[in-house]
C-alpha cells in the first residue's frame, strides 16, 4: 500500500499522482505485480505512486493499459507535470475534439491517433493557476498489440451484488462499454458505462467544478446513486457514481447538477 504523497507537491504533479493511484486501485495489482506486468521495477512504481519521482510517459501508458482506461487524460496530466518539472511551461490550449466515443468492447482501438491529439488538450489558466481541461473523446484505449489477457482482473461482483458498489474497486471498470456520452453546457463531460461481465452500469464525469453532482438512476425504479466533486483534485479526475444492476434491454439515466446553476441536465441509454 502506498503512503501519502510528500507535502509541497506542485498541483500538476499532485493531480498526476492522484490519477495514477486511481488507476492502480482499478487494476487490483500490488507493486510487485505491477513490476511483473510492466517494464518498470517495484521500487520505481513506489516512487511514482508516492510522488517522489516523475514517471516516464511510458509508465503512465502501461498503467492505463492495465487498468483498461483511456490513456489520453493521464498522459496529458503527465505532460503538464513534466512541463512544470522541466520548466518548459504548458502547451497552448486548442479546442478539444468533438464528443462521441466509439467503444465496441474494451480493450481495443486507440493507438497513434490518441497520441496525435494529446498535445492539444492541456491548458494553464491565466495568472499561472493550472487547470487541466482534458476533453478527450472519440478514442478508446486499448491494451495494445500483444497485451496479455491476464492483465484484466476478474470482477468481484455480479448483477445485484454490484448495487451501490464502486466499479473500480469491484474490478468492473477494466473492460467497460460506453453506452452514451454527454457534454454539459458548462463544459463537463459525462458518460454512462456498462460492464457485461458485472451486469452493472454506472456514470462518470470529468472536467467538473467543486460541488458538481452526478446522479445515476435505474429506469426500473431501482435505487439511485450519486457522486459529488469534493475538491480540486477530484475536479480534474474521473469521478464515478456507484453501480446499479443493469440487465440487457434496460435503460439507465444520468443527471448532472452543476454547482454554478443552469439547471439539471439528464441523458440516458439502453443496455
Amino acid at each position: 500500500m502506498t503512503s501519502t504523497p510528500p507535502g509541497g507537491l506542485p498541483p500538476e504533479r499532485a493531480r498526476l499522482v492522484s490519477a495514477l493511484r486511481e488507476l492502480r486501485t482499478g487494476t487490483g495489482l500490488s507493486l510487485a505485480a505491477l513490476a511483473a506486468k510492466t517494464t518498470f521495477s517495484k521500487s520505481s512504481w513506489e516512487r511514482y505512486l508516492n510522488g517522489k519521482t516523475l514517471p516516464p510517459g511510458q509508465a503512465v501508458r502501461e498503467l492505463c493499459r492495465l487498468a483498461g482506461e483511456p490513456e489520453g487524460r493521464c498522459v496529458a496530466l503527465w505532460e503538464l507535470a513534466e512541463a512544470e518539472w522541466s520548466g518548459r511551461g504548458a502547451p497552448a490550449r486548442t479546442d478539444p475534439p468533438a464528443a462521441g466515443e466509439a467503444e465496441a468492447g474494451r480493450p481495443g482501438g486507440g493507438g497513434g491517433a490518441v497520441l496525435a491529439v494529446i498535445a492539444s488538450v492541456c491548458a494553464l489558466a491565466a495568472g499561472g493557476l493550472s487547470v487541466v481541461l482534458v476533453l478527450l473523446l472519440g478514442q478508446s484505449a486499448g491494451s495494445g498489440p500483444g497485451a496479455p489477457s491476464s492483465a484484466v482482473p476478474s470482477p468481484r461482483c455480479r448483477a445485484a451484488g454490484c448495487e451501490g458498489r464502486s466499479p473500480m474497486q469491484m474490478k468492473c471498470g477494466t473492460d467497460p462499454r460506453t453506452l452514451a456520452s454527454h457534454r454539459t453546457a458548462g463544459g463537463a463531460h459525462l458518460e454512462l458505462r456498462y460492464s457485461a461481465r458485472c451486469g452493472a452500469g454506472w456514470a462518470r464525469m470529468w472536467s467538473t467544478r467543486i460541488g458538481d453532482r452526478l446522479e445515476l438512476n435505474a429506469a426500473d425504479g431501482g435505487p439511485a446513486h450519486s457522486a459529488r466533486i469534493g475538491d480540486g483534485v477530484a475536479a480534474q479526475s474521473y469521478v464515478y457514481t456507484p453501480m446499479t444492476e443493469a440487465r440487457p434491454g434496460t435503460t439507465i439515466q444520468a443527471c448532472f447538477r452543476p454547482v454554478a446553476g443552469g439547471g439539471r441536465e439528464c441523458f440516458d441509454a439502453r443496455v
